[in-house]
């Protein structure tokens, strides 16, 4: 008995089969070209923007760089204003913020300005001009006023701080800002309990303050408004038990 010959439109590589072969494959393309990388199995790419640089130690984003420079900006500062607090200060719960904040800024700058080098990246040198004016501020001011100034616009530069560390230690992908950020969060939390521990930390001009800059683009290592819009004269307070 002869074989029966192939039906006419049969098979893969004939007829009907074709033409479906061929729309499916340009269909899979187009669905894998419009998949968007960060979708595909095994891809990681370093650049999520413009502003994102390679490093070998992960992307760098425009929010970690911006955080080294904040960093940077507070130990250009603070230390000073903790210097000055361990002279001028009244009380020795003041005296013992200024150390701190000599002391966690100490070592906080040095690991900044370590990441900096190793991530090709510039830093500043100098205080900017909002922070000049606040040194400048506490060194025109005298007794129990210099304590309440010092422990209020230093507990306000921490609390505008404190938000920006925790937002980059939960989105960064670079190793080394990952760390700076726990050691930030660690040192920020040590200045925050070191200044409240004072008794001299007005907090409603805390909460001003945060509340405008929470609507603004506020400079994270400096307060917002003016010295004399953030820290009014205070009350008369009494000592505890008069």
């Amino acid at each position: 008995m002869r074989p029966r010959p192939p039906v006419k439109g049969r098979g893969i590589v004939s007829g009907t089969g074709l033409i479906v072969t061929c729309l499916a494959a340009t269909l899979a393309a187009l669905v894998f070209s419009l998949w968007p990388s960060t979708g595909r199995p095994g891809t990681a790419p370093d650049v999520l923007s413009a502003q994102t640089l390679r490093t070998s130690y992960g992307p760098l984003s425009a929010l970690d760089q911006d955080f080294l420079v904040k960093v940077r900006l507070a130990g250009l500062w603070e230390p000073a204003a903790g210097r000055q607090a361990r002279t001028k200060g009244t009380t020795p719960a003041v005296r013992t913020a200024g150390r701190h904040l000599v002391e966690g800024h100490r070592f906080l700058d040095e690991r900044v300005r370590g990441a900096a080098a190793q991530l090709n990246l510039t830093l500043p040198d100098t205080p900017g001009d909002q922070q000049k004016q606040w040194l400048a501020t506490l060194n025109e001011t005298r007794g129990a006023e210099y304590d309440r100034q010092f422990a209020t616009v230093l507990r306000l530069t921490q609390g505008q701080m404190l938000p920006v560390v925790a937002q980059v230690r939960a989105s960064t992908r670079n190793s080394l800002v990952r760390a700076l950020a726990d050691d930030a969060t660690t040192t920020v939390l040590d200045h925050i309990k070191a200044l409240e521990a004072t008794g001299d930390v007005d907090y409603d001009a805390v909460a001003r303050d945060m509340a405008t800059s929470s609507s603004s683009t506020a400079p994270t290592s400096a307060p917002t408004s003016a010295p004399s819009q953030t820290l009014p004269p205070p009350a008369f307070r009494p000592p505890p038990g008069q």
